[in-house]
């Protein structure tokens, strides 16, 4: 299973102890839309909290070095966000993560 893969499942899986298996211990996630960066402890706590649903993810490319996933995404306040995530790899775990997202609106 490849390291996106993994993480993947982990987050819709809302599975803590893989999340943390994932993330290197310097990770770094860049949400541009929301103009913050936060840390892995914080990435986690989000995604724990049940606020992000992710739909139809797919992997676009993945290597020993980067990753690129796309996914639609609906938050706990009824937004929805088409998703492109890019990934570095750091020591067999992601390093960092970067989000470009495009609002849905019905």
């Amino acid at each position: 299973m490849s390291l996106l893969e993994k993480y993947s499942q982990a987050v819709d899986s809302l599975d803590e102890s893989t999340m943390n298996e994932c993330f290197h211990d310097n990770f770094k996630f860049t949400n541009y839309s929301q103009g913050v960066t936060i840390s892995k402890s914080e990435l986690i706590s989000w995604v724990m909290s049940g606020d992000v649903k992710r739909e139809k993810v797919r992997t676009l490319y993945e290597n020993e070095e980067i990753g690129v996933e796309h996914s639609f995404v609906t938050f706990s306040d009824g937004s929805k966000q088409a998703v492109r995530g890019f990934f570095t790899f750091k020591d067999g775990k992601i390093y960092t993560a970067e989000t470009g997202a495009t609002d849905i609106l019905d």
